[in-house]
């Protein structure tokens, strides 16, 4: 099998001189192969706008492509031609080639390229003429992956009523393979759109190359989040038709995580490693996407390790696999690289992960739930504070002092909407004055203790940043923490027009609103789903009050079955205008213990009951129609009369 990694250049804009050193090391590591990840990262002579700003020159991907030559790395470019267009929607030329159209005929200013828009072939044909002279592995990738949004535009939709939406697909395939052909390239796309139409293989090229991917462990074959979870193996069908078959990995973060989940992308890694040796598989590629929000060289000692399925195939274990990936990565010596491997798998316990940890980087109102919920995060904010004391490599300590930071944020957030619940009992109560001040020194102690960690904050996630990236440019950590300072400035305001005023204190504030409504997720049946709360308007429209995709990014979620459960919380501003709870995608989840409560009273359903479905089930085959506007089903909810909190 070739091995291969990736670098997503197009979201990780790393130092040319790091990128550079990187070489002779994953050379060294037994890598064949270095597959980069674009977009609008590099100047495009042909196509003149689609760069942004802080785009590596032309000249760039020369001297990265002489350097990976030198080091014995050949060089597999990735142009999306399909999906993840927006590099190219975004530019006003080609504004027109968007599939996605308003009523009146209008290009959206969002989607995806249509396969059937007459220029697309001549922005295909330019961008892989620009990108033929760093295709020395005598491929190009042309992407496809997540093409959800195929047969939106009219024109599209009369060839698929003709022909067939496998036909449509495998067309545009060939008409890419047609133009990487025509420059002496073979054609490499992703493999997860086969699972949604396998009746487009057959129609495929002979010789293209299809990227199997999928991001979790697994004991026999790779899942497919949007069926539930469900088995797929495109192996045999892919073979039968003659096309090369690669398993691929991936090495770092989901989204916004800060630190890799160690043990499950190891896990990931040995899983389609075996994979491939079952299957005959012509490559293994360990992807990386979006790591901008963690330090690079984290993602580089997974790569290091994963390199030890190959160079030492008798270590099977997590903790030996990474302790070889930190020896080989950050230069330690056999008991320090031991040590790191045991800390960073004991992180995985805490990790910063899915969609409902995240969303206190938006919003911190969005956390305030009846039971509270800060003893965890207290937990997790000892545990960084111990490991902290502990000799790291410089990036893993700076990821660890960031990550404490995190922690002490939830439990401090979750702290202070418990806080104003308190502060209105005790209004509620009729209590002396004392007392009510009391109460409000004790939440302006805890902000000022929370503003005393900031500054330290800011200097781990600069250290994430710096490592690799341009020390002038402010990362998406930093640009995060300097949001928490100016929420931080609102509580501490709200909190001192509390002092002056103290009704002041049943209006809604930074940590939760004048109501707030909460309520369990249980997400039996992983898919793709997004849970929303709506509220309904004086003219009858119900209008978004909030939502959240349960998307967990563990493997404990990705399983047809699974025992998950999430608080929901969002605020209410009037709590007599009817609420619906809804779920959108595809999927089910189910919905319990729902309040509705000012932190004095609380408003529970008049029929109450364990928990209310919402959805229905996933598909287990076909294409999947995902329509993020639109609720796949609803529940009005009827409380009964307030009862004290």
């Amino acid at each position: 099998m070739l091995r291969a990694f990736q670098w997503d250049l197009a979201r990780q804009v790393e130092r040319p001189a790091w990128l550079l050193a990187q070489l002779p090391r994953y050379a060294a590591w037994g890598y064949d192969e270095l597959y980069l990840h674009l977009e609008d990262a590099v100047e495009y002579p042909s196509l003149p706008g689609v760069a942004r700003a802080d785009a590596y020159p032309y000249s760039f991907l020369e001297k990265l492509t002489a350097a990976a030559t030198r080091a014995g790395i050949r060089v597999v470019p990735i142009a999306n031609l399909l999906g993840h267009t927006q590099y190219l929607i975004k530019t006003p030329v080609w504004r027109d080639l968007n599939e996605l159209r308003a009523a009146d005929g209008s290009p959206l200013a969002r989607g995806q390229i249509c396969p059937l828009h007459p220029h697309t072939p001549e922005v295909a044909a330019k961008l892989l003429h620009d990108l033929a002279p760093f295709c020395t592995a005598g491929k190009v990738h042309v992407g496809l992956d997540e093409s959800f949004h195929l047969a939106r535009c009219p024109r599209c939709r009369a060839e698929v009523a003709q022909i067939g939406l496998a036909a449509h697909f495998a067309g545009h395939v060939g008409r890419m393979h047609a133009l990487a052909a025509g420059l002496g390239l073979r054609t490499g796309i992703w493999a997860d759109m086969l699972a949604f139409i396998p009746e487009a293989i057959p129609l495929l090229p002979r010789d293209l190359i299809a990227y199997d991917w999928y991001y979790y462990p697994f004991a026999r074959h790779p899942r497919v989040e949007l069926f539930n979870f469900a088995e797929c193996d495109l192996a045999p069908a892919l073979r039968a038709r003659g096309i090369e078959y690669w398993g691929c990995p991936m090495n770092g973060a989901f989204r916004h995580e800060p630190l890799p989940v160690f043990g499950e992308r190891l896990g990931n890694a040995r899983s389609w490693w075996q994979r491939g040796q079952r299957t005959g598989a012509a490559g293994f590629l360990m992807t990386s996407w979006e790591p901008s929000r963690l330090a690079a060289e984290m993602t580089t000692v997974i790569d290091a390790a994963a390199a030890s399925l190959w160079l030492n195939p008798e270590a099977d274990d997590a903790t030996t696999l990474l302790a070889h990936g930190f020896a080989r990565a950050a230069g330690l010596g056999a008991a320090s690289a031991r040590s790191a491997a045991r800390a960073a798998l004991q992180c995985d316990e805490h990790a910063f992960a899915g969609y409902a940890r995240w969303e206190i980087n938006d919003r911190w109102d969005a956390c305030a739930t009846p039971d509270g919920g800060a003893a965890r995060f207290v937990r997790s904010t000892q545990f960084f504070g111990r490991l902290a004391g502990s000799p790291l490599p410089l990036a893993f300590a700076a990821s660890v002092a960031w990550l404490r930071y995190l922690a002490t944020r939830d439990a401090f957030v979750r702290s202070a909407a418990q806080g104003v619940g308190k502060l209105r009992r005790l209004l509620a109560a009729g209590a002396a004055p004392p007392r009510v001040t009391t109460g409000l020194d004790s939440l302006q102690d805890d902000a000022a203790e929370f503003a005393v960690g900031l500054p330290g904050a800011r200097a781990a996630a600069r250290a994430m940043w710096h490592g690799t990236r341009d020390p002038k440019v402010r990362g998406p950590n930093e640009l995060m923490l300097a949001a928490d300072a100016q929420r931080l400035r609102a509580w501490r305001a709200w909190l001192a027009r509390c002092r002056r005023q103290p009704s002041h204190a049943w209006e809604s504030s930074p940590v939760t609103g004048r109501w707030q409504l909460s309520f369990a997720v249980h997400n039996f049946a992983p898919a793709l789903q997004k849970v929303v709360v709506e509220q309904q308007q004086p003219d009858g429209s119900w209008r978004m009050r909030h939502g959240r995709f349960t998307i967990e990014f563990r493997a404990a979620a990705a399983r047809p079955h699974a025992r998950l459960q999430q608080p929901f919380s969002t605020p209410i501003d009037d709590p007599d205008a009817p609420l619906r709870i809804a779920v959108r995608g595809l999927g089910q989840v189910a919905i319990g213990n729902i309040v509705l409560t000012d932190g004095v009273t609380s408003r529970r359903l008049k029929y109450p009951r364990r928990k209310i479905v919402l959805g229905r089930r996933a598909p287990r085959r076909g294409w999947p129609e995902l329509d993020w506007e639109r609720n796949a089903d609803e529940h009005v909810l009827a409380f009964a009369a307030p009862a004290s909190a």
